[in-house]
């Protein structure tokens, strides 16, 4: 009788994934939680370490995230031993939380063939370093038209996240669960993935065909007009070269009349005036997020001359773009070397002043 090898009939532990966050100062907490959790609960309904990660700052020691806390790291950019995959975890006003030893490492690492990603704004980071060039990216979408217009050669999208060849992007929120559920199923199977996604009470799992942001026409149970849908569709995606509102009425086929009725009834305003705020707002994200001129802005939000755009701008905003420009690029720094205890929620506040959306929505 032939005893069985109990050696060769015990399955191979499976290749743990190594994983690094590298923390800008003002990373979101909730994104970088999405992501590291479906990680530990894949190692723990599996029973083994399939994945570890760690947290790596420039310098060591603790970064702070948009919400006031602050999370330790648990090694420098000098001292980071070899991952799998690395990922910038990003968060407010991302255009001045990274400096150029982070970007160094990280073309780096990109030479050794390491797999690189970003979380909620963390793929600006790598467009600037020239790691996403060529590559599908999705990117939180208040940081979306600062990326397009400064790195043109980064295939952008309105995505929840994108699994391109060694390269992963997601969005903000919960959108890195869904990019890291994606992950855990590529690598050890759907079975632990819906698994993982049931501990977490998910309804179901997002795919990289979910967007971000929701189109028009599946809001309000569909209620609005399809022609004007379309024609709002078609001024979102012609905003540096606006479109007469003639030519727009004939590519629906309806009058000019009609046009501005359908929106007075659904939008409260004339077509004209929800253009123009579609390019208000352009102009305003381009103006906190990027070091765009104020000509090169009006160009890019199709208006013929720099004081018309900075008469509407006024008008409609309540500040000029400079004036708007100055706060956003404030240095903030503080006049006194003493030590004040700011509450959590009021250091989040102050930070959150040159965001495009904040005081956005009136209540």
């Amino acid at each position: 009788m032939i005893l069985p090898n109990v050696e060769a009939a015990t399955p191979a532990a499976a290749p743990v994934t190594r994983v690094g966050f590298l923390l800008l100062d003002n990373f979101t907490m909730i994104a970088l939680a999405s992501a590291i959790e479906p990680l530990r609960m894949a190692n723990q309904l599996k029973g083994q370490e399939l994945y570890s990660w760690i947290m790596i700052s420039e310098h060591g020691g603790p970064v702070s995230a948009s919400d006031g806390l602050s999370l330790a790291s648990d090694t420098t950019l000098d001292e980071c031993p070899d991952l799998d995959l690395i990922i910038v975890a990003g968060g407010l006003d991302i255009t001045r939380a990274y400096t150029p030893k982070q970007m160094s490492w990280l073309q780096k690492r990109a030479r050794k063939g390491t797999t690189l990603g970003g979380i909620c704004t963390g793929a600006y980071v790598l467009a600037h370093a020239g790691l996403l060039d060529g590559y599908n990216c999705s990117v939180h979408w208040e940081c979306l038209t600062a990326l397009q217009e400064n790195f043109p050669k980064v295939r952008c999208n309105n995505r929840l996240f994108s699994m391109d060849e060694g390269r992963y992007t997601a969005t903000g929120g919960g959108a890195p669960l869904d990019m890291f559920l994606n992950i855990i199923a590529r690598e050890h199977g759907s079975k632990l993935s819906n698994a993982v996604s049931d501990m977490f009470i998910c309804d179901r799992i997002r795919t990289e065909t979910d967007q971000q942001r929701i189109p028009l026409r599946q809001l309000n149970n569909g209620s609005y007009k399809p022609k004007l849908v379309d024609v709002i569709e078609l001024m979102e995606n012609n905003l540096e070269e606006p479109i007469d509102l003639d030519e727009m009425a004939a590519f629906v086929n309806v009058s000019r009349r009609q046009l501005e009725r359908m929106f007075h009834k659904y939008m409260d305003c004339s077509p004209s005036r929800y253009y123009l705020r579609l390019r208000l707002e352009r102009a305003r994200q381009l103006l906190k997020q990027s070091n765009m001129s104020i000509v090169e802005i009006a160009a890019a939000c199709g208006f013929v001359s720099t004081p018309h755009f900075s008469r509407c701008y006024r008008k409609h905003l309540g500040q000029s773009p400079r004036d708007e420009r100055k706060v956003a690029w404030c240095s903030g720094s503080s006049k006194s070397d003493e030590v004040v205890y700011v509450p959590h929620a009021a250091h989040a506040l102050n930070h959150a002043h040159a965001e495009p959306s904040f005081g956005s929505v009136a209540i």
